[in-house]
């Protein structure tokens, strides 16, 4: 079923949220150890939740108020391991970190449960989010059900690997430099971050830039309307919302094509084959669809990567981590924390204050077309230990493994050179996958929106799914 679908089938009482629980728990615990897309499984939570819920569902059925049911009524789903989730330790990716259960639940949790899901766990992340690949000290690599012997990308990797394999119908990431987007390239999936400040669960005290924001990773743009459904306040959603939108195709367009980074300048690198047929699939697509797609000739000012970068690491220096642990940190970002607790407050707020002029003369030049398209990412899936050269197993990182934390950086940003700048930019952007390659690696295009646009994105997703 479709996330639309088995959300019907829960509503209707078809099946009980008892039964999907248990089926996506079974689904689990027979996948999860190939995949390490879960972290923690939260099975007695999850159908004790799951029984509440057909209680709540039978009683108001008795009543005739069936309508009353919240949107998301027993819908499975998992929350990536940054994610605070009452009763369930928040890993953080780190060995460095007590794994204590925490008190409450974080605002994007909280949000969805008050919709009716049930949460059947948490799904592996990189340390602190910080990176493209979803691999550290806490527990097997994260793995793409495409090809296990590739990430899944990062740092919604566990998630984007379970929606991919099946394992829940949809889940939703959080997106600070690419991290919804990333995943949802390598995995096949659509993946939408939303513009800054529409889903009120993003960023926290350590996002001063506030590139952070929640958004949905789904099979289907209709499933991932469904879930915007739920994470957007009313208010805030168009006219009906999302997934009575979706499938209105949207009038012609005029769409940019750009392969231009901000990343070009300090670390150049090569479009593979893959990558542009992926592209030049995706142009054929939306020109047969109506619209009008040119070349976009973008300047980004070459100040941008130690900005970023300040901004992007600033709250791993602030992280709270006794010194006698500080040696379980991975090398990249014991490296980074190191820099960050270097760099002054005064560097820190001159990096913000450029990114908002960045900002503004990026959202300039985009402003010359409707939609700006690149590919996802600029290479195939990864395998895994790529970015670290420490290829490993799968099995947890030894603790005295050592790696080059600036070769890493830089083979990420060459990975996923069009990502973190929609961030800085606060715009929304999403990953559709078009093109499967020879070896049956899932690509995927970028398409970039002005404020607002995420219906419009949305809707191009399901036009190119149904071509």
């Amino acid at each position: 079923m479709t996330a639309v679908e088995l959300r019907d089938a829960l509503a209707s009482g078809e099946l009980s949220a008892s039964e999907a629980a248990t089926h996506f728990l079974e689904i689990i615990e027979t996948r999860n150890k190939q995949l390490g897309s879960f972290l923690t499984v939260t099975a007695d939570q999850a159908l004790a939740d799951a029984a509440a819920a057909d209680h709540l569902h039978a009683g108001l059925v008795k009543e005739g108020r069936r309508e009353d049911l919240p949107l998301l009524h027993g819908m499975p789903i998992a929350f990536k391991d940054l994610t605070d989730v009452a009763g369930v330790p928040t890993t953080h990716g780190s060995a460095a970190l007590e794994h204590k259960p925490v008190p409450e639940d974080g605002a994007l949790a909280a949000g969805l449960k008050a919709q009716g899901v049930i949460s059947l766990g948490k799904t592996q992340v990189p340390e602190f989010g910080l990176t493209a690949y979803s691999e550290n000290r806490v527990a097997p690599p994260s793995r793409n059900p495409h090809a296990l012997g590739r990430s899944s990308g990062g740092s919604s990797g566990g998630s984007a690997a379970a929606v991919a394999a099946g394992l829940i119908p949809f889940a939703p990431g959080t997106d600070g430099g690419g991290s919804i987007r990333i995943p949802a390239g390598a995995c096949g999936l659509v993946g939408l971050k939303p513009g800054r400040g529409l889903v009120p669960s993003g960023g926290g005290a350590g996002d001063a830039a506030k590139l952070v924001v929640a958004g949905p990773l789904a099979r289907t743009a209709a499933d991932a309307a469904l879930l915007m459904d739920a994470l957007v306040p009313r208010h805030e959603a168009p006219d009906g919302g999302y997934l009575a939108n979706v499938g209105r195709a949207p009038e012609a367009l005029r769409i940019g094509v750009t392969l231009d980074s901000p990343w070009a300048g300090i670390y150049p690198f090569q479009v593979e084959q893959e990558a542009m047929d992926a592209l030049a699939l995706g142009i054929k697509l939306l020109e047969k669809a109506g619209h009008s797609v040119g070349e976009a000739e973008i300047r980004y000012d070459n100040r941008y990567p130690e900005a970023f970068t300040a901004a992007w690491t600033a709250g791993v220096g602030s992280a709270r981590i006794a010194p006698q642990r500080e040696a379980l940190l991975t090398p990249l970002t014991r490296t980074f924390r190191r820099r960050a607790q270097q760099r002054s407050a005064l560097k820190v707020n001159e990096a913000l204050q450029f990114l908002r002029q960045f900002e503004h003369d990026t959202i300039a030049q985009y402003s010359d077309w409707d939609l700006m398209l690149m590919p996802t990412l600029a290479q195939t899936p990864r395998p895994i230990g790529w970015f670290t050269g420490g290829g490993h197993s799968g099995e947890p990182w030894p603790s005295e493994w050592a790696g080059d934390a600036d070769e890493d950086y830089k083979r990420q940003c060459q990975y996923a050179p069009w990502s973190s700048m929609v961030n800085v930019c606060g715009l929304p952007a999403i990953s559709i996958p078009v093109h499967t390659t020879h070896g049956g690696l899932p690509m995927g295009i970028q398409l970039i929106g002005m404020p607002g646009s995420e219906l419009l994105l949305l809707q191009l997703a399901a036009v190119l799914e149904n071509r």
